[in-house]
C-alpha cells in the first residue's frame, strides 16, 4: 500500500499554522476524463458547509484528452476572484503533472495516482499518492470507461478526509449533481468512502489546511452566468430566439430552452410560447431577430466575438431602421478564432460602434449573477424603449463558471414596450411620422405590422430617409436624422443601469472597472486599503456612460481603468467621452486568457503610484 510522503518541516507536529477556509484547490485532469462530477461535488459540498467558494474551469476548446484545470477558491471573507497561486493540487494528468507541481505553493499538498512517476519531487510540499486505479477497479471491475471516470471520486474522498469536508454534504452534493439517480449516487459515494478510508488507514495526516462549517452561504444559491441569463431572458418576455452554436454562448440558449419549456408553456396545449430556432449561421440568426423585432416580438440571440463580426451589417440596419433587438455576447479571447475557451473583454469597442460608421449602441455590462438575470428583462425594455439593438456583454468567466448569489427576484414591473401606437391612437392622431422626434428624446413612434388602419403603414429602410420614412438623399435630412439618433443615444444615459460606486472620503485613488473584473477589483481595493491607500471604486454597468462617470473622475486625483483586454478599450471610451480629462486616465489592462487577480491589479496600481 502506498504511503504518504510529507515534506520535511511540514508535519502535523511542527506545521507553522493551520489555515482554515482560506486556500485554493486545483484539480488538474484531462478533458473527457469525467472529472466534472468529482469537481462539482467538491465545490457544492463546501458550499453546503457554509463556506464561500467559487469554481473556475479552464478547459481546452476541442480535443478530448487535452489538459483541463478546475480551481476551487475558498475564502472565509467571501472573496471569489482567481488567485495567482494554489495550495492543494490533485495531479491526475500525466502530461502536465510536473509543471503543475512546480506551481504549487510552498507548504502545499499534492495528491496524485500512486502509479505515477514524479520527475522532480519537491522537498517543501507534502505528497499523497492515491491508489485511484485499484480502488476504482474494486467497484467497477468490468467497464474500463466507467472505471476511468470513477477514479476521480477517489480524490474526492481523500480530500474530504484530509481537509475535513463533511461526508454527509459530499453525499448530498452527489445527489444534486447526479439528479438523484440512486445507482450512480451509490456507486460514486462508495468510491468516495474508499478514498477517505485509504487516507485514514495509511496514517496520512494534514494539519496545514482545513475546512470548518460556517454560515457564509446562508440563503444563497450557486449558478452559472449563462444559466442566470437564460432564466432572465425567459422571465423578460422573450418570444423569438434565433441562434447559432458558438463557445461560450451556447449554454445561454440551452438554458433559455430549458426554462421556457418549464415556465413558458400554454397550459391548454403544453406548447412553448417562445419560438426558439437554430439558424444556419450567425447572419441568419440576427436576420431572424431583426425581422421578429420589427414585427413586435421580444427577439434575442446569443453569440461570441466571431458571431458579432458576422452580424455587423444587420445590426447596423437595426440601428438605422430603429428596430428593437437583443444580442448577448459572451466574450472570449480573440483575435480571429483566438482561444475559444479563454476569457477576455475584447468586444467592448466593437459592439459599441458595430456596423460601418456613425453608430453607437446601448451595451449592458453585468458583473454578477443577479445582473445576468435582471439584464434579461432590462435589455428588452431598453431595446423597445429606444427602438434599437441592445448588447449584453457577459464573458466566459461569468457565463460558464459557478458563482454564489442571492436568489433572484421575480420581475414585478410591467414590460416596457415603448412607443407603439394602436389603430385607435393612429386614428386619433390623424396619422404619424415614423422618424419624427415628438417628445424631445429622439425616439419616434412606431406601429406594428398588421395594425388595422390605413395610416399605420410606413416603409422600413436602411437607406437615407426623412422623418416620414420617405427615401431621401437630401443632406439636411441625413444630418437631421443622425443628430436625432445621437440625441436618442444620449437619452439612454440616465435610463440605462447606472454605475455602482464605493466612495472613500478623501480618496486619492479612483478605480473604474466593469463586468467579471468586479471580484478582483473589490479584493484589490481591500489590499490597497490595508497598505494605507485610500481608494474609491466605480463599477460601470452600461454604455453610453452616465454623468456619474464624470463626477467620479473629477473627484479623484489618480484614475485607473482596470480591464481584461489588450488595448484598454473602456479607458479609450472614457477618454473619448471626457476629452478634457483624458490625460488623467490611466489604463490598467491585462489579457492572458485568464480572469484578473487582485494581486495583479494591486501591483499594477502600486507601480503607477511610485
Amino acid at each position: 500500500m502506498a504511503t504518504v510522503q510529507p515534506a520535511p518541516g511540514l508535519t502535523s507536529q511542527d506545521s507553522p499554522r493551520t489555515v482554515i477556509n482560506d486556500f485554493s484547490i486545483v484539480a488538474a485532469t484531462a478533458n473527457g476524463s469525467g472529472s466534472q462530477t468529482a469537481n462539482l461535488t467538491l465545490i457544492r459540498a463546501l458550499f453546503r458547509m457554509g463556506i464561500p467558494v467559487n469554481g473556475k474551469n479552464l478547459f481546452p476548446s476541442n480535443i478530448s484528452g487535452l489538459p483541463t484545470w478546475f480551481t476551487i477558491r475558498l475564502n472565509k471573507d467571501g472573496y471569489t476572484a482567481r488567485r495567482d497561486e494554489y495550495e492543494i493540487l490533485v495531479a491526475m494528468n500525466p502530461e502536465t503533472r510536473d509543471e503543475d507541481i512546480q506551481k504549487l505553493a510552498s507548504g502545499g499538498l499534492c495528491l496524485y495516482p500512486d502509479n505515477a512517476r514524479l520527475k522532480q519531487p519537491r522537498t517543501d510540499i507534502s505528497y499523497y499518492p492515491l491508489p485511484t486505479a485499484a480502488l476504482a477497479r474494486q467497484f467497477v471491475p468490468d467497464d474500463p470507461k466507467l472505471r476511468g471516470y470513477t477514479e476521480n471520486m477517489v480524490y474526492v474522498g481523500a480530500l474530504a478526509e484530509l481537509l475535513g469536508i463533511e461526508m454527509t454534504e459530499i453525499e448530498a452534493a452527489l445527489r444534486q449533481q447526479l439528479k438523484g439517480k440512486a445507482k450512480a449516487v451509490a456507486l460514486n459515494f462508495s468510491v468516495v468512502q474508499a478514498g477517505a478510508e485509504f487516507i485514514r488507514s495509511s496514517g496520512a495526516t494534514n494539519a496545514r489546511y482545513r475546512v470548518e462549517r460556517m454560515d457564509g452561504t446562508a440563503g444563497k444559491i450557486m449558478i452559472e452566468g449563462n444559466a442566470a441569463a437564460g432564466m432572465g431572458v425567459v422571465f423578460g418576455g422573450a418570444s423569438v430566439v434565433a441562434w447559432y452554436p458558438i463557445t461560450p454562448s451556447t449554454s445561454v440558449i440551452d438554458n433559455v430552452t430549458a426554462y421556457a419549456s418549464k415556465y413558458r408553456t400554454d397550459p391548454a396545449t403544453y406548447i412553448t410560447t417562445c419560438a426558439i430556432v437554430q439558424a444556419e449561421d450567425e447572419l441568419a440568426a440576427i436576420g431572424m431577430v431583426i425581422g421578429a423585432g420589427w414585427a413586435g416580438a421580444r427577439a434575442m440571440t446569443a453569440t461570441s466575438g466571431p458571431g458579432i463580426s458576422l452580424m455587423a451589417e444587420l445590426v447596423g440596419l437595426g440601428y438605422f431602421a430603429e428596430v428593437p433587438a437583443v444580442i448577448w455576447d459572451i466574450q472570449r479571447m480573440g483575435p480571429s478564432t483566438g482561444l475559444p475557451t479563454r476569457v477576455s473583454q475584447g468586444d467592448v469597442l466593437k459592439t459599441y460602434f458595430l456596423s460601418h460608421g456613425d453608430t453607437r449602441h446601448i451595451c449592458l455590462l453585468p458583473g454578477n449573477m443577479a445582473e445576468c438575470f435582471e439584464f434579461g428583462t432590462t435589455a428588452f425594455d431598453l431595446a423597445e424603449t429606444f427602438q434599437t439593438p441592445v448588447f449584453v456583454l457577459s464573458d466566459l468567466d461569468l457565463g460558464m463558471n459557478l458563482w454564489m448569489t442571492e436568489p433572484f427576484r421575480y420581475p414585478e414591473q410591467p414590460l416596457q414596450r415603448g412607443k407603439v401606437l394602436s389603430a385607435e391612437q393612429v386614428a386619433a392622431m390623424g396619422g404619424f411620422s415614423r422618424y419624427r422626434d415628438v417628445d424631445g428624446d429622439g425616439v419616434g413612434y412606431r406601429t406594428l405590422p398588421g395594425t388595422d388602419h390605413p395610416l399605420a403603414a410606413y416603409f422600413t429602410r436602411g437607406t437615407g430617409h426623412n422623418e416620414s420614412a420617405g427615401y431621401s438623399e437630401r443632406p439636411e435630412d441625413w444630418e437631421s436624422n443622425l443628430r436625432r439618433l445621437a440625441h436618442k443615444h444620449d437619452s439612454a444615459r440616465p435610463v440605462a443601469p447606472q454605475p455602482i460606486a464605493q466612495i472613500t472620503p478623501d480618496a486619492q485613488i479612483g478605480i473604474i472597472s466593469y463586468g467579471s473584473n468586479d471580484p478582483a477589483v473589490v479584493e484589490a481595493c481591500a489590499k490597497l486599503s490595508e497598505g494605507g491607500h485610500k481608494v474609491s471604486y466605480l463599477r460601470v454597468r452600461a454604455l453610453p456612460l452616465s454623468d456619474a462617470v464624470r463626477n467620479f473622475v473629477e473627484q479623484h486625483p489618480h484614475l485607473y481603468v482596470v480591464e481584461n483586454n489588450a488595448d484598454g478599450q473602456m479607458a479609450s471610451l472614457i477618454q473619448l467621452d471626457l476629452p478634457d480629462q483624458a490625460a488623467r486616465i490611466v489604463s490598467i489592462h491585462h489579457c492572458d486568457g485568464l480572469p484578473l487577480t487582485a494581486q495583479w491589479i494591486t501591483n499594477a496600481i502600486l507601480e503607477q503610484e511610485r
